[in-house]
């Protein structure tokens, strides 16, 4: 069935319908069954919307707006809890930025740990994405989520081990990274894109579990187990919605403790003094949250998908290489009030290091000071989606304020 401006797709016999918002964007095969099959869940509220970068993900599509009543799926919200983008304007302009801007990359390089070390056998060493001595910033953050956080380990102790007061305000690696960009009018702005990190990915993997157990438990049937859910008004339930709550506003700190990193990086070599968030928007894209829509208090799932109701601002941005817009939400009611997270990958990681070599990154990535060693062919814009395709097809979603080009991109 189409309309104006999305097109519904039917589920089967018992699924809610889906609506998307990808006309004239390429949707895999794949990534449409799992749609199907998240649909299918007896717990889905009116309709799945889907967004224009919506590809292949785990359990439930990447690009996916999932609305639930009485319960939540841990895999559609994923294991990068709270992951999202951060971008604050500055005063100054492209004229106030030196011509040779590897300096300014080295600089944000050495202030925000990124990266990760290699997961090799018998590894005892600091991870070299994280903190070796957090400076005063990250304790004086972390003395405001540490309580919550000892009182979520009492209820899963392992939690305790893993990676969380030094991964705050540190960048990660994949798909994360921070940028210096240009927009239309040649301001400078910096915007940037992380998560939980360690332990958010903790909490995600824990309860993915936990739901899985569940299901065999009570011998309940799926078509896909990484769509296993936690009932609500079980202790799970009331423990999960705890910690995710709890990772998603470390995720938000993470963001703004980076972000003022970066802007110290940036005093050491720009030595006119300038200000920042002059315009800063601060948005999660990996999430769940209750919402009031159509009626009903309920739960969305935005997995890969961000906020945009009437007025709100938003962050979009494309591949490295690529443009990137800070927009407005017009607050559709048939997409929850959302719009796309990025661009979106036509490919995998292992499929565009089998493509592409490092002679095609660096022509990607001309005129960016960015790495352009073979770690990151992965992350090579031909791997994503035509962001201009993909703002097209939501244009009833939201209006660009901003349009974003990046000249300094670090990556993990």
């Amino acid at each position: 069935m189409k309309h104006e401006d999305f097109d519904v797709v039917e589920a089967g016999t018992n699924g809610k319908p889906i609506k998307m918002w990808t006309k004239g964007v390429p949707v895999e095969d794949d990534a449409m069954q799992q749609l199907k099959n998240t649909a299918s869940m007896p717990f889905i509220y009116k309709h799945i919307a889907v967004m224009p970068d919506v590809h292949l993900g785990k359990g439930s599509t990447i690009g996916s707006v999932i609305p639930t009543l009485g319960a939540v799926i841990p895999a559609a919200v994923g294991v990068d809890i709270g992951c999202g983008m951060m971008a604050a304007k500055t005063t100054l302009f492209a004229s106030d930025l030196p011509d040779n801007l590897h300096g300014i990359r080295t600089a944000i390089e050495r202030a925000v740990p990124h990266g990760m070390s290699p997961k090799t056998r018998g590894f005892r060493g600091r991870d070299k994405g994280s903190w070796e001595n957090p400076p005063k910033l990250v304790d004086r953050v972390w003395a405001d989520l540490k309580d919550d956080f000892e009182a979520i380990c009492e209820k899963t102790p392992h939690l305790a081990k893993t990676n969380h007061y030094r991964h705050l305000g540190t960048l990660g690696s994949g798909n994360h990274f921070i940028e210096l960009c240009l927009d239309e009018n040649q301001s400078v702005w910096i915007m940037l894109h992380s998560g939980s990190r360690g332990v958010g990915n903790a909490i995600g993997t824990h309860y993915i579990e936990q739901a899985k157990k569940d299901m065999e438990r009570h011998f309940i049937r799926l078509p896909d187990q990484d769509l296993s859910y936690l009932p609500e008004g079980t202790q799970h339930y009331d423990d999960y919605i705890q910690a995710v709550e709890w990772a998603q506003r470390f995720a938000r700190m993470n963001r703004e403790v980076m972000m003022q990193n970066v802007i110290e990086a940036l005093r050491t070599v720009i030595r006119k003094p300038f200000d920042t968030h002059v315009e800063a928007v601060n948005c999660h894209h990996n999430y769940v949250q209750r919402e009031h829509h159509f009626g009903k208090n309920v739960l969305i799932t935005r997995k890969g998908a961000v906020s945009a109701k009437p007025g709100q601002l938003g962050i979009i941005p494309g591949s490295m290489g690529a443009k990137s817009f800070i927009v407005r939400g017009k607050g559709h009611p048939e997409s929850f009030d959302s719009c796309s997270h990025g661009a979106g990958r036509t490919m995998s990681r292992t499929a565009a290091k089998k493509r592409f070599t490092i002679e095609d990154q660096i022509a990607a990535t001309e005129g960016v000071e960015c790495r352009k060693d073979a770690d990151v062919i992965d992350e090579i814009p031909m791997a994503y989606k035509d962001i201009d395709a993909v703002m097209q097809a939501q244009e009833s979603l939201v209006e660009v304020v901003h349009t974003l080009k990046q000249v300094v991109c670090v990556k993990g």
